[in-house]
């Protein structure tokens, strides 16, 4: 018991080692909320093409901010199952931030969205970030003193029901990405420039539009 707890103390809070002590990798929810804090940034203020690009560059500096401790957590092998889920819904929450930072960046540069279906879409986006960003609070309480009473099948159950909603988060974004590329590609198809949508976003996922 006291192995496994130590195990995922190291992964909630491997940031401390891994990030060279920057506040907002030291802890991934801090990095989750920083990232959605600029995601609402963008849903609050941006009604110009000007403030979209100024506040989403906002998310990327906090997600650059925190990919070296992404990888670093990736490259992590030796840990038991359990606090293995642990690391593995950590990434998720770290994965869905990256496929909203690369592909909102690249809708942005997509003249098949307007300022204003940007700001929808990046309301989406930051739904989906509150919530699986909030799962990661969850997880948390499990390493928190005023969780020392629970028992392992008590710790095993938040576990597995955090990891199981944050994978059903991480398709969803999945799917809510696919599905704004397909609008674009629809669009640039009855102006006969798709091409230029597939150049853009690539065409590993095409079969998803």
């Amino acid at each position: 018991m006291k192995k496994f707890m130590v195990l995922v103390s190291t992964v909630l809070l491997l940031g401390f080692s891994l990030a060279k002590a920057q506040f907002v990798v030291t802890d991934p929810t801090n990095l989750a909320s920083g990232i959605l804090n600029s995601a609402n940034e963008i849903v609050q203020t941006s009604n110009t093409v000007s403030n979209v690009v100024k506040n989403f560059n906002e998310v990327k500096k906090v997600y650059e901010q925190g990919k070296e401790y992404y990888d670093k957590l990736k490259a992590v092998n030796n840990l038991v199952k359990d606090a293995r889920k642990v690391q593995q819904t950590v990434l998720m929450v770290g994965n869905i931030s990256e496929m909203y930072v690369e592909s909102f960046g690249k809708m942005m540069n997509d003249p098949n969205f307007s300022p204003q279906e940007l700001t929808a879409i990046a309301f989406g986006y930051s739904k989906l970030l509150n919530e699986s960003g909030g799962l990661l609070s969850d997880l948390k309480q499990i390493v928190n003193s005023s969780s020392l009473s629970m028992n392992d099948k008590e710790r095993m159950e938040i576990i597995d029901r955090v990891y199981k909603e944050v994978s059903e988060y991480h398709k969803l974004v999945r799917y809510y990405t696919n599905k704004n590329i397909s609008v674009s590609y629809l669009r640039a198809k009855k102006k006969n420039d798709g091409q230029r949508v597939l150049q853009l976003y690539g065409t590993a996922n095409q079969k998803y539009w």
